[in-house]
């Protein structure tokens, strides 16, 4: 095998390039989504302890940030085949980026602001060098590559200033470079993705999308146990426990009506307005999977006769009507899914009707009642589906 065939020393390749590319993800970038761990943590506990108009905004922005830092890396990735020595070395860096990040999401609003955008510029800078590396070797895609490179490198300047300007004017100013570099992505005429060789395979992102998903909605689980532990298992009344295995069914349940219905599913075509919704869609679909995830630990804080805590119950019922929307959303956008023809458009709009009515009854009813509202939202859509399903099927 010569030198420049090895994974380590192998340049940067387009995938439309190769072969028969591989849509699988590689292990570096399992890596990184580790990281992702510990920052949806730290920012469900962000938003457990801010359960106010402005925390939810401080929360969903910081998450929007983690999650483009996320995505604009697998969206590389999925263009260009990299695994080599210097990949390796810019991706550990980008981990780092994270770290910093992610240690200053619980004083996001004071001392930590500073540590939080210089992380992410430096982010930018590492995208920025990954572009260049891919430049230099792909003679067909320099200009796309020169836009990428030009793009973060700006950007990365911009958010390093934001770090230092006096708030609320920094937290202004970076979200609207964050407006600015997604209409780069998604404005027709000056959009990146006009270029031809912009071709995420769409596969690989879509095991990238089903793989965040499954972290994210796996962190609900973590908050239950840790919420549970913190308080003493042995501390609590049989009510509780049974609220807590409520709360862990209700996640796998989130789980599974993803994957059956369009985890892993590609993007049906490569056109903008497409892969547009298809991005916009996991973005919502995962910022209320995390909400969810977090209002659920309110389970183990209350018997059965108690109402549930109004605040969780606001971001738990609007999360998952958020969360089943997105569902809906995204079945128009995926390639065909035989359980879509019988989760259809009235079982998700049955869902998010009952979810955001719940949250102007809970107040007023016992949590057991609460629950059942709410469960009903959920699990309705996985149990007509099913049920739907055997009586189609049941003659064959």
């Amino acid at each position: 095998m010569a030198l420049q065939d090895h994974p380590m020393w192998r340049k940067p390749q387009h995938h439309q390039e190769l072969e028969n590319p591989s849509d699988h993800v590689h292990w570096t970038e399992l890596f990184y989504d580790l990281i992702h761990v510990v920052t949806i943590f730290l920012l469900g506990n962000y938003l457990s302890h801010h359960l106010n108009v402005s925390g939810f905004l401080v929360f969903a922005g910081v998450f929007i940030t983690l999650w483009y830092a996320w995505g604009e890396l697998s969206v590389f990735n999925s263009i260009y085949v990299s695994t080599d020595f210097w990949h390796r070395i810019i991706m550990s860096i980008m981990i780092c980026t994270l770290m910093f990040m992610a240690a200053a999401i619980p004083a996001i609003e004071g001392k930590g602001w500073t540590f939080f955008a210089l992380g992410f510029a430096a982010n930018r800078a590492m995208l920025a060098a990954l572009y260049f590396r891919a430049k230099r070797n792909n003679g067909t895609t320099h200009s796309m590559c020169f836009e990428q490179i030009r793009n973060f490198l700006f950007f990365s300047v911009y958010f390093t200033i934001t770090a230092f300007l006096p708030k609320p004017i920094a937290f202004w100013s970076f979200a609207v470079g964050m407006v600015a570099t997604q209409a780069l992505y998604m404005i027709p005429k000056i959009s990146v993705l006009r270029h031809d060789n912009f071709a995420p395979r769409l596969g690989h992102m879509a095991e990238r999308f089903s793989l965040l998903t499954l972290i994210i909605l796996g962190e609900g689980f973590f908050k239950l146990v840790v919420t549970l532990s913190e308080k003493g298992i042995y501390k609590v009344s049989p009510d509780v426990l049974v609220n807590f295995v409520i709360g862990g069914i209700s996640m796998f349940v989130m789980c599974w009506i993803y994957f059956d219905f369009v985890g892993n599913g590609k993007a049906r075509d490569d056109k903008l307005p497409t892969l547009v919704k298809w991005w916009l869609a996991h973005l919502t679909l995962m910022m209320c999977g995390v909400m969810v995830g977090v209002a659920l630990a309110a389970e183990v804080k209350v018997g059965f006769w108690e109402p549930y805590p109004t605040k969780y119950a606001a971001i738990g019922c609007f999360g998952l009507a958020g969360y089943i929307a997105m569902l809906w959303a995204l079945r128009s956008v995926i390639e065909h899914r035989v359980a879509s023809d019988f989760g259809r458009a009235d079982v998700r709009l049955f869902g998010i009707i009952v979810a955001i009515s719940c949250f102007f009854v809970v107040p007023y009813v016992p949590s057991i009642i609460g629950n059942l509202i709410w469960g009903t939202a959920l699990f309705s859509q996985i149990v007509i589906p099913l049920s739907r399903a055997w009586r189609h099927y049941r003659h064959d």
